[in-house]
């Protein structure tokens, strides 16, 4: 089983290959701001376990088993900035919170999450509890118990 470290490396080599198919050590160090020689290390773990193609001072490329995970990270993480936005954080903390906490939820959580996701993205424009959630966010006050005060 892969670790969250090796997960953002895969991550990262899938974005960077999108343009030419492949990448390099050095872009790679820069995309996570790290040195070659530690990138170096992670590529000849990856490469030894099937999930890229690493030739020396030459290029780096997903396999197919490499491409599948990099792409399910990916999900994830995105799944994470949604639900977390949809909760009023801000994006440039959402997307770092996910990026912290996606390899530590189990893969229940984040399946439960992405439903979640996906039905909020479905559901008409600002829905009324959405409304209610975000209002009490502001005010600290739930409008259902407003509502119930306001009644007697």
């Amino acid at each position: 089983m892969l670790g969250g470290r090796a997960e953002d490396y895969l991550e990262a080599i899938y974005e960077l290959c999108k343009k030419e198919g492949f990448t390099r050590v050095k872009e790679i160090a820069e995309s996570l701001n790290v040195k070659p020689a530690t990138v170096s290390e992670m590529l000849d773990k990856l490469s030894k376990e099937g999930y890229v193609v690493y030739r020396k001072r030459l290029y780096v490329s997903l396999t197919d088993r490499g491409k599948e995970v990099a792409k399910m990270v990916k999900e994830r993480r995105e799944t994470l900035v949604k639900f977390l936005k949809t909760l009023g954080v801000p994006e440039d903390i959402a997307k770092t919170d996910a990026c912290t906490i996606e390899h530590v939820l189990h893969r229940e959580t984040v399946n439960q999450l992405k439903k979640f996701v996906k039905f909020i993205e479905g559901s008409p424009m600002n829905p009324k509890w959405l409304e209610h959630f975000r209002e009490f966010c502001r005010t600290g006050t739930h409008p259902c118990d407003r509502a119930k005060v306001e009644e007697n």
